[in-house]
């Protein structure tokens, strides 16, 4: 039986196994760092659609398709998918899924998203309710720089704590049998608010989050710091990732060491000028489901902490003058039991 852990943490008895991942990243993403741990890299962000808001679908179902292909399974034999984006009612995910034959959750928790679904696919497989679920998020630099800030004809200035949203995906499908690697522990966030107002400073508004449900994962589960090799944050970039291991290092936790954030690592920080990093859903997902994956597979790392980060905001509440609440929620994946 699964068996709760103080308040906000679940540890599995029978922890389910990540059987395959695949990723897809846009043309800057592959100019980054990280390529070589990346599926695909296009040359194109339209990818050969009419709208960007086509392209992000199409990274999405194509990305699925990858991992499905890759794990040697059809949409027949997914039980459940968990699939998000940031476009408006989450279209992205609803017409990239929409031609699968599996039954489907809808999931917004804005760059949290992939951390998310994998939580819950990691609870209903454990659980038995399902032999394979598949989880899935994306983004697109052009389709949320039209929703959350402003049209790229535009041409404003960018501020220097602001972060370029990833233009990618990436898929892992979750089975309740296998040898690894393993998700045994997640640890739900939950929403908090230090009132941060500035859309262009999302690192600062989700840090707080990142820090509280970080603290509370190692209050439940009594790890520290020292039992991981890598504590991989989504997309806190250059300004949150300081901020939240300065929390931390102020509740007796010194993360300094374990610590790397997924928005730090994508891109060449100057050399491709993004400010204070990477950000949105494509941002984690790709670099858990190509790098993390690869070198867990690889045995070159055995305990990861994954915990994706999300402003929980829209262009609506910001027009309104309202602060930016934020979300994390933390996945502990190990190679072996």
């Amino acid at each position: 039986m699964n068996q709760r852990k103080g308040k906000q943490t679940v540890e599995f008895k029978n922890p389910s196994t990540i059987l395959q991942t695949a990723s897809i990243v846009g043309k800057k993403e592959g100019d980054g760092p990280m390529n070589e741990y990346f599926d695909y890299i296009l040359d194109d962000d339209y990818w050969g659609e009419k709208t960007w808001e086509k392209a992000e679908s199409k990274f999405q179902k194509k990305t699925a398709e990858l991992a499905m292909r890759k794990a040697q399974l059809t949409d027949k034999e997914i039980d459940y998918i968990f699939a998000g984006d940031l476009i408006n009612q989450c279209v992205g995910a609803n017409y990239a899924m929409r031609d699968f034959d599996a039954s489907f959750f809808g999931l917004y928790g804005a760059c949290s998203t992939m951390c998310e679904s994998l939580s819950l696919g990691a609870m209903v497989t454990s659980a038995g309710y399902a032999e394979h679920s598949l989880c899935i998020t994306s983004s697109h630099f052009c389709t949320a720089e039209k929703q959350f800030r402003f049209p790229l004809e535009y041409g404003g200035q960018r501020t220097p704590t602001s972060q370029w949203t990833v233009t990618g995906s990436g898929c892992a499908i979750l089975t309740s049998s296998g040898d690894g690697p393993y998700i045994t522990h997640i640890t739900t966030g939950k929403i908090v608010d230090m009132g941060v107002c500035d859309v262009n400073n999302m690192g600062a508004a989700m840090a707080p989050a990142s820090a509280d449900t970080l603290i509370t994962h190692f209050e439940d589960t009594g790890f520290t710091p020292e039992d991981y090799d890598l504590i991989l944050t989504g997309d806190l970039g250059v300004v949150g990732s300081d901020i939240l291991c300065d929390a931390l290092n102020q509740k007796g936790y010194d993360i300094y060491k374990q610590h790397k954030d997924a928005g730090k690592m994508i891109f060449d920080i100057k050399g491709q000028d993004v400010h204070a990093g990477g950000s949105g859903c494509g941002c984690c997902a790709s670099i858990f489901c190509g790098y993390v994956f690869k070198e867990l597979k690889a045995g070159n790392l055995n305990n990861v902490l994954v915990m994706a980060t999300g402003a929980l905001m829209n262009t609506m509440t910001i027009q309104q003058g309202d602060s930016i609440p934020g979300i994390a929620h933390a996945v502990r994946v190990c190679r072996s039991l």
